[in-house]
């Protein structure tokens, strides 16, 4: 199966890896309130056949509003989240928690330990020409990018607005990559199904508290399928042409993976890895789902 056959559906969900997923499992529970759905081992076929990686791993799934998130811990373990990170750098890859109130949610995570704030001067609330939405970047216990975002009260998309009720931790919004070419990211992934929903060229003082990095220019490309959320954010930040493309292997802590749900995979247990994790121009790891 060539990349250009893909055609994704949605994005059904995400996953990360960690040293210590029962650690990281926990924090997620306390820090935002997701639930933790279930815990199983993967045996070493099972973990080659899909990842790639010698041995098995232990899993466990999270719902965090309606999207679930799988923590893998790897029998054989990959390289720790490169330190510090960079938003230039094109292992960065970030999920969006929404919150229907920033302040609880803000002090809600700062009673639970373990995190490292990105952003330098707490939520920035972004002018109207970024969308106009509040937003806190940071760091889980492992070094995963997180970001809580806080709709303007008078802009929340009907998805978030039916959700407004369910407390402060409303699922996850988006995944926001990192890339060297907003043209060539674009190209590919509405190759295999996404479609430009809104562009931005962010900048000025709020975007560079907001991404802990002086004097920032990233234009923002936002793709989606059919409208549905989660959706996908491209991150391209301007004046550094000579970044290398990094790949990561998959049992890597940087190596989050976006779930596609992709036409024609029911029943074709037999996919291997080659052909199930799709590595896109910048790196970022896709994995396909039936």
């Amino acid at each position: 199966m060539r990349d250009t056959d893909i055609r994704a559906r949605r994005i059904a969900g995400f996953g990360v890896n960690s040293p210590d997923a029962a650690r990281l499992t926990g924090f997620y529970e306390t820090a935002f309130g997701a639930r933790h759905v279930s815990s199983e081992r993967l045996t070493a076929t099972q973990v080659e056949r899909s990842m790639g990686v010698g041995g098995g791993a232990l899993r466990h799934t999270l719902q965090l509003g309606d999207q679930p998130l799988d923590i893998l811990q790897f029998d054989t373990p990959g390289s720790a989240y490169p330190r510090p990170t960079s938003p230039y750098d094109t292992t960065f890859q970030h999920v969006a928690i929404v919150v229907s109130d920033m302040e609880l949610g803000l002090s809600h995570l700062q009673r639970t330990p373990g995190w490292t704030a990105i952003s330098t001067r707490g939520p920035q609330r972004l002018p109207q020409r970024s969308g106009g939405v509040t937003a806190f970047k940071f760091q889980d216990p492992d070094g995963h990018p997180l970001e809580l975002l806080e709709f303007s009260a008078h802009a929340v998309p009907q998805h978030w607005k039916e959700r407004t009720k369910q407390g402060i931790f409303l699922g996850i919004d988006h995944s926001a990559i990192s890339v060297r070419n907003t043209a060539a990211s674009t190209a590919f992934y509405q190759s295999i199904g996404f479609t430009v929903a809104a562009q931005t060229l962010n900048h000025g003082a709020e975007q560079a508290y907001l991404d802990g990095v002086p004097h920032p220019q990233v234009e923002v490309t936002a793709l989606a399928i059919d409208g549905s959320t989660p959706h996908l954010e491209l991150l391209c930040y301007r004046g550094d042409a000579n970044r290398p493309r990094q790949v990561v292997a998959s049992n890597a802590v940087a190596a989050t993976r976006i779930w596609l749900a992709a036409e024609d995979l029911a029943g074709r247990s037999d996919m291997d890895f080659a052909k199930r994790l799709i590595v896109d121009p910048d790196g970022h790891h896709l994995l396909l789902v039936s």
